[in-house]
């Protein structure tokens, strides 16, 4: 927030000023609460049939991309273009995932009993707070709006900050749709206004993805208040690199992890755990991959990271990287910060990392790899869940059931995978353990978090 009274969006890759907005008045954020409330009292009676159609025609506007909404989004947090594009069709894809399925999601689920009739029917909650992130700052949103708004909820947006203008265009796609005013709406509020808001009576639950403190602070708010609350939170994903894997595929999907969206990604991996049998040869291969990655202006098609979303989040990762290296761990790449405006930095390998240092502790939000020599799979494993957080892992291996065996039942995190990199997907469920949130979101434990999962028994009058 720069600039008392106004959200303001900020070019990371030159620095000027884009725009700025105000901030909600006091008045105008109860007023958009109470909205909220009226609406939800009329969408809640809204078939699900009649929902889902106006959530199509939401994917049908994502996929024309009117308005330049990749620019948008390239624009305000450095996202290169091509996957600001990826991203508004991911944003379609959860739309018209749900839109087919939230009926069979949503439908009774009757348990015989010795009663005439027994079964759980679901109810929507009413308004949910969402507070999201700047760094998929429209996938964000949709992955709690989608199930939320088909199962019959409102939705109510406070966004990032230095996201403003994406913050309000999603308000306004779903509005051209056809959505009633106040099933979804926007609040530019900084984020101590959060708990106001979470307080109103009209308020049922929150959502929030974004850091541990942030978490711990709604949580605690809400569980004050007696509302339910979803977290995605941070994540240090371990990758582990065994001794009979494919280095060549490890190497190049291990680089393509940690550099989504210019490694600015909770489900990015970050910490690779490579058999020391095939320590070197793995290495050469990785550093090779990072250092291929092309670095620069986002808006140009060929660009593979951008800068980071924010100066200080630049330097709050450089600062990491320099206690790691006062630590004990060594720079392979990288590591410097460029000159130039904008808030750039390196793809970077660090090795020797251990225990005690930011980079084997601590996420880093950025396109920087910690790398960890370990002697065998125990050992692997044990360092891969050596860490207070447990959103996703991946395992490296020739030997499919070997791979299986270790993500189903030795891994401790949200998503677990072999042979590929952690990624979302509508279909499956999405979320972690530990300091990495609770609850999930996406596939159908995602639609029933915010739902009154009530049993009805009738019995008959005999």
């Amino acid at each position: 927030m720069a600039g008392r009274g106004f959200a303001v969006a900020v070019d990371p890759g030159t620095g000027r000023e884009i725009a700025r907005y105000p901030l909600a008045s006091a008045a105008e954020i109860d007023a958009a609460l109470t909205r909220a409330s009226t609406a939800f009292r009329a969408w809640r009676a809204v078939s699900v049939a009649e929902r889902s159609e106006l959530l199509s025609r939401v994917a049908d506007r994502l996929d024309a991309d009117e308005g330049g909404l990749a620019e948008l989004m390239t624009a305000e947090v450095g996202k290169p273009i091509t996957e600001s594009r990826a991203e508004l069709a991911k944003c379609a894809w959860v739309c018209r995932y749900y839109a087919e399925h939230a009926a069979e999601m949503l439908a009774d689920r009757h348990v015989a009993t010795e009663r005439a009739k027994s079964y759980v029917h679901h109810e929507p909650l009413g308004p949910i707070l969402a507070v999201m992130p700047w760094n998929f700052p429209f996938w964000q949103v949709f992955r709690f709006a989608a199930p939320a708004l088909l199962a019959g909820n409102v939705g109510i947006l406070k966004h990032s900050s230095n996201v403003p203008g994406c913050a309000l265009a999603i308000a306004d796609l779903f509005a051209a749709a056809g959505f009633p005013d106040g099933v979804f709406s926007t609040l530019l509020i900084p984020a101590g206004e959060v708990g106001r808001v979470l307080a109103h009576p009209v308020v049922a639950a929150a959502t929030l993805t974004g850091s541990e403190p942030a978490g711990a602070a709604v949580a605690a708010a809400a569980g004050s208040l007696l509302k339910k609350v979803v977290l995605e939170l941070g994540g240090s994903d371990p990758y582990l690199v065994l001794e009979d894997a494919d280095l060549v595929a490890a190497a190049r999907t291990c680089a393509a992890s940690r550099c989504i969206n210019s490694g600015q990604s909770c489900i990015a991996a970050k910490r690779f755990i490579v058999h020391t049998d095939v320590y070197d040869k793995w290495l050469d291969l990785f550093v090779a991959e990072m250092a291929n990655l092309r670095v620069g202006d986002p808006t140009e098609e060929a660009t593979q990271i951008g800068p980071l979303a924010r100066v200080d989040l630049r330097d709050q990762l450089h600062e990491q990287v320099l206690a790691s290296v006062a630590a004990g761990a060594r720079v392979v790449l990288g590591g410097e910060v460029p000159d130039g405006p904008g808030a750039f930095y390196p793809p970077t390998v660090l090795v020797d990392v251990a225990p005690g240092m930011p980079a084997h502790d601590d996420e880093l939000f950025g396109p920087v790899a910690a790398v960890i020599r370990v002697e065998s799979e125990e050992e692997a494993i044990r360092v891969a869940n050596a860490t207070r957080f447990g959103l996703g892992a991946a395992v490296f291996t020739r030997d499919v059931e070997r791979g299986e065996r270790i993500a189903a039942t030795q891994l401790e995190a949200g998503t677990c995978v072999v042979n590929t990199f952690v990624a979302s997907d509508p279909r499956l469920p999405f979320g972690g353990i530990k300091a990495s949130g609770f609850g999930r979101e996406l596939a159908d434990l995602g639609i029933r978090e915010f739902v009154n999962q009530k049993t009805v028994i009738v019995n008959s009058s005999d």
